[in-house]
């Protein structure tokens, strides 16, 4: 049986990966200093231009952006060409994990091939967990079981699991994705905190709390414009362009900042229709707001 990697030891390694830019080696275009890495995801499936992989990693390069994250296992390697070529980052894969009875978990031959072609880059994989009773830890030795199996899995390629709060899945709270962390007890296994999902599931609006227990595992975040209350169904008003909405961002950022967040964030695009140049440029014309005015106030870790 191979020794557990510790987490001290899993840090290093991705410290030392091609890209990895907020653990300590330096990005192919690196953010500057004391700014998140910061990339949009769900970007294709509503823009209207229905753009190539090569078209989107063009078009992000020139509005600025940091990189990308994907969506499924399929087209990765391509993913991985076109932004190579414009010197981006692939951030994040999202997959979905099935973790009730009688299912067929993931695609493990798939999976591993996805891990071989992001070798060193530090990539995340955003974790759905499905196929259960949202919160119910009944599953949670089952999936205990199944999560150590990817996570041995993504290690030797240097990637990280993040446990992916979503309305209605099996994880649907970051309190959940927290608890099976730590039970995971892995040192490539952690949590994503998502705005637009917190903002469905849970009403108290406290979000600090809940960012600093989920701290030890928090390696990601997405964010986007958003309303702080909605009570109709669909994400209108929950996922929209970063300068929309009356949800404070900027108290967001600051919460985590102080917290010693240095990881990336996620742009939430789901949803988001006509010409995706449009809504990407007036939202990183409101991140760079965002990060003129920290600079104008700084904050402290």
């Amino acid at each position: 049986m191979k020794p557990r990697c510790s987490r001290r030891a899993f840090l290093g390694t991705l410290a030392a990966a091609p890209g990895l830019g907020w653990l300590g080696a330096a990005a192919k275009r690196p953010p500057a200093p004391g700014r998140f890495p910061f990339f949009p995801f769900c970007i294709d499936w509503h823009d209207e231009k229905k753009r190539t992989y090569a078209q989107q990693a063009e078009l992000l390069r020139e509005l600025g952006y940091d990189g990308v994250g994907h969506i499924w296992l399929d087209g990765v390697e391509e993913r991985l060409r076109t932004l190579d070529a414009v010197g981006l980052r692939l951030f994040q894969i999202t997959m979905v994990v099935e973790v009730g009875p009688d299912r067929t978990p993931y695609d493990a031959a798939r999976f591993r091939e996805v891990c071989t072609a992001v070798r060193g880059r530090g990539v995340q994989f955003d974790l759905l967990l499905n196929g259960w009773r949202p919160s119910d830890p009944a599953r949670d030795p089952h999936a205990v079981t199944l999560l150590r199996a990817m996570a041995e899995t993504a290690r030797p390629a240097g990637a990280q699991l993040l446990l992916y709060p979503h309305v209605e899945s099996w994880v649907e709270r970051i309190e959940d994705a927290v608890r099976v962390a730590a039970k995971v007890d892995r040192p490539n296994v952690g949590v994503m905190f998502n705005l637009c999902h917190w903002l469905r599931v849970d009403p108290a609006r406290e979000y600090r709390p809940l960012l600093k227990l989920a701290r030890p595992w928090l390696w990601a975040v997405s964010l986007n414009g958003a309303d702080e209350h909605d009570d109709q169904p669909g994400w209108a008003r929950y996922i929209q362009p970063l300068d929309q909405g009356n949800f404070d961002v900027a108290g967001l950022l600051r919460a985590l900042r102080e917290l010693g967040f240095a990881g990336p964030i996620g742009l939430q695009c789901y949803g988001i229709g006509g010409d995706a140049r449009a809504h990407l440029a007036r939202s990183m014309a409101a991140w760079q707001r965002l990060n003129r005015s920290r600079n104008e106030n700084p904050v402290s870790p």
